[in-house]
């Protein structure tokens, strides 16, 4: 079902500079058709159309490669780099890193548990052995991870609060967020650094969107 979406899919990444393998557009496109099959279950997301999906997203998600990977460059750190994704849901942005950047071990952790399973299932069928959902907490997590993300997930003062815990000593939050969260930021912990706030632009989605990228004080 998802192959009509391949030209726009392509479109996009073109739009984005972002080069990804045969394998890659594939499993992307896969996804997609595994969150379908599974919403139509288990209600893992609100969006359905598939157009929307793609948009809403997979463009959405995949935005953020580009930005992740100069960060990192930025900080003298490789790709095989231990992400967590918080409050995945469907794994957005988490699958999506996990088959753009396959040396990362990207670790998707949700309250749900039918989400963390599904995460699970995805990893399986896509062939992500770097790939993990979990069901619990994100404060109850205390490994460390070098990036901690999320999308439209919480507060940014709830978000860092919750998982500092699973922050590594020299890792870095990076937190999707819609329109510049200007009155978010003046409410963030002292404890928390805000070292850049960058724009996004979403191929074919028109609405602000902005990385917010933190680290401890």
């Amino acid at each position: 079902m998802s192959r009509a979406l391949e030209p726009q899919l392509r479109a996009g990444l073109q739009a984005l500079d972002l080069a990804l393998d045969e394998g890659q557009i594939t499993a992307l496109l896969d996804y997609v058709d595994l969150i379908q099959k599974w919403t139509r279950v288990y209600n893992l997301t609100a969006v359905r159309d598939p157009q929307d999906m793609l948009t809403h997203h997979l463009l959405d998600s995949l935005a953020v490669v580009r930005p992740l990977r100069q960060q990192l460059a930025a900080l003298g750190c490789d790709e095989s780099v231990r992400v967590l994704d918080v409050g995945s849901g469907a794994g957005l942005p988490g699958v999506v890193l996990a088959i753009c950047c396959p040396t990362m071990a990207v670790h998707c952790v949700d309250t749900v548990a039918k989400k963390a399973a599904f995460v699970q299932q995805a990893a399986v069928s896509l062939k992500l052995p770097r790939l993990r959902g979990i069901h619990a907490r994100v404060e109850s997590l205390t490994d460390p991870y070098d990036v901690v993300c999320s999308r439209a997930f919480a507060s940014l003062a709830d978000f860092t609060q919750w998982s500092a815990g699973a922050l590594a000593p020299q890792g870095v939050w990076m937190a999707m967020k819609g329109k510049h969260p200007a009155a978010e930021l003046l409410a963030l912990d002292p404890f928390v650094q805000v070292f850049h706030v960058e724009p996004l632009q979403v191929p074919g989605l028109d609405a602000e969107r902005c990385l917010v990228w933190m680290r401890r004080a």
